[in-house]
């Protein structure tokens, strides 16, 4: 079985009794947290996985690293570290804040622009966008990216909507040429 699949059941017991504690906020915190733990130190990783250490010390590493997490996260991970698959941390934080926020009726949205975006550009996107992909929130993550020369490019999920200049001058140029 791939990570994914692992990853996302065990995304979705949490994501139940996170909705069973009506705690969803603060284990989408949490969760987030430890994915940037682990992705902040890949050597933390390298000693959970490491042959040579025993599963109790590597226990007890793992609840005095997160022990101002909740019992439920907690537990979950070591969880994983006792079925060896404390490497999909990451890949469960991922489908864990997907499940929240499609209950939640928010999506994540990347804005790649030319300069950094202002509280209020963010906003404007947010509320222009959330309507369009059916949603009653956007999060939004700014890029900024010289090449666009200027206006945005937007990814949500799988869909990219490209009101840049240098994707303009792209269409145009594959127009001419076609």
């Amino acid at each position: 079985m791939n990570k994914e699949v692992v990853a996302k059941r065990y995304a979705l017991a949490l994501f139940q009794i996170a909705q069973q504690q009506q705690l969803l906020d603060s284990f989408e915190a949490e969760i987030r947290v430890v994915k940037q733990v682990f992705a902040d130190q890949p050597d933390f990783l390298a000693v959970l996985t490491h042959p040579k250490l025993s599963l109790d010390k590597k226990k007890a590493l793992l609840k005095e690293t997160f022990a101002a997490l909740s019992v439920p996260v907690q537990n979950t991970l070591l969880l994983l570290l006792d079925r060896h698959r404390i490497d999909i941390v990451g890949a469960l934080a991922d489908e864990f804040v997907a499940l929240a926020n499609e209950a939640r009726g928010v999506a994540e949205a990347t804005v790649y622009s030319a300069r950094p975006l202002s509280e209020k550009e963010k906003q404007a996107l947010a509320d222009v966008f959330a309507k369009k992909v059916d949603k009653t929130t956007l999060h939004i993550e700014n890029i900024v990216d010289s090449s666009l020369i200027g206006g945005v490019k937007l990814r949500i999920g799988n869909r990219i909507y490209d009101g840049s200049v240098s994707g303009k001058l792209e269409r145009l140029k594959r127009q001419l040429i076609g």
